[in-house]
């Protein structure tokens, strides 16, 4: 067994060296080191503990919501996966664990329906659905100070930024994307409309306070896993 593991790292080592792929890691006992990705767990856990509370969950429904908590934090759209202006795709935490954006199947709204109503795998969704409702808006409001932090200049409303629509009757995981494609400018010069096209190839027009920027790296060439 101990041959196999030692195996199996050497081929891992020699892949990664072959692509050129270097791993940054925090300290141990240092949380704070890895403030983006240990704030998206505080955030679950606080949403979680919000919607839950003292309410007795079986262990295979507890089970079931964490993984489905799980699986919309790593479907969050972290920054453009590419520079390429005709490619509408975000990097997710979701390729980094199984190479492409996760999938759900959209349910139906549970929210307004009384508990007692609802079996147990109506009530997990129940859940899910409201602390969806939670986190998905704190997220968005995270990305625009992300965005200029992570820019090198200010972040600008312009043509061929990617971003995020902002819909409020979304189900969970879904993220609709958009890339700038027109700015419409007031009098006063200020950007409050965009144009943006979609992945169905569709333009839709919306006010700025409505879309979510993406971040730009510094250096996007420079970024690595331990990076994101």
């Amino acid at each position: 067994m101990l041959k196999q593991d030692a195996t199996d790292r050497n081929h891992i080592f020699s892949w990664c060296a072959n692509h050129e792929i270097r791993w940054k890691f925090i300290p141990p006992r240092a949380p704070h080191f890895g403030g983006l990705w240990e704030a998206a767990v505080k955030s679950a856990k606080t949403h979680l503990l919000k919607e839950i509370g003292n309410t007795n969950l079986a262990y295979e429904d507890m089970l079931t919501l964490l993984a489905q908590v799980e699986m919309c934090l790593n479907s969050r759209s972290l920054t453009p996966l590419s520079s390429e202006p005709s490619d509408l795709e975000a990097l997710t935490p979701g390729h980094f664990l199984v190479g492409s954006n996760l999938q759900s199947v959209p349910e139906a709204t549970l929210v307004n329906i009384p508990e007692n109503r609802l079996n147990h795998w109506e009530q997990t969704q129940r859940h899910l659905q409201r602390i969806w409702a939670r986190w998905y808006p704190e997220y968005l409001q995270q990305l625009h100070s992300r965005a200029v932090q992570g820019c090198k200049s200010p972040s600008k409303i312009e043509i061929g930024r990617l971003a995020v629509i902002k819909d409020d009757c979304l189900p969970p995981a879904q993220w609709p994307l958009g890339k700038i494609v027109k700015v419409h400018p007031g009098k006063d010069g200020i950007v409050r409309v965009v144009t943006l096209k979609t992945a169905s190839s569709d333009n839709v027009v919306r006010p700025v306070v409505r879309i979510a920027l993406l971040p730009i790296p510094n250096d996007q060439s420079d970024a690595t896993v331990g990076d994101h």
